[in-house]
């Protein structure tokens, strides 16, 4: 998961920019399960959600998207559009349990 600080002024901005991420991380074997921009509330949070198969699938991802020019473009935007952002690794619980 990745959480963001934008810049109040780049909402729209950031949403093009995450568009664009969701077709390369999907072209790369990821899986992209969108971003989550402001609506109510605070104006400057957004989160981004994707996975990979594999932690290697993942590592391959971070590899060849280094290596890949329309990648490093879209990382070189980022700190017009936000003010810091964080990572955070999950492991997702997805089914559930019957109740007795």
């Amino acid at each position: 998961m990745l959480h963001y600080e934008l810049r109040a002024d780049r909402v729209a901005d950031f949403e093009v920019y995450g568009r664009k991420w969701i077709t390369l991380v999907n072209g790369f074997g990821g899986d992209h399960l969108g971003y989550f921009l402001p609506s109510e509330g605070a104006s400057d949070v957004a989160y981004a959600l994707f996975t990979f198969p594999s932690l290697a699938d993942y590592e391959r991802y971070r590899e060849a998207s280094a290596a890949d020019a329309t990648c490093q473009a879209l990382f070189a935007e980022l700190p017009e559009l936000i003010h810091r952002y964080d990572r955070t690794f999950l492991r997702p619980v997805t089914e559930g349990l019957e109740t007795p």
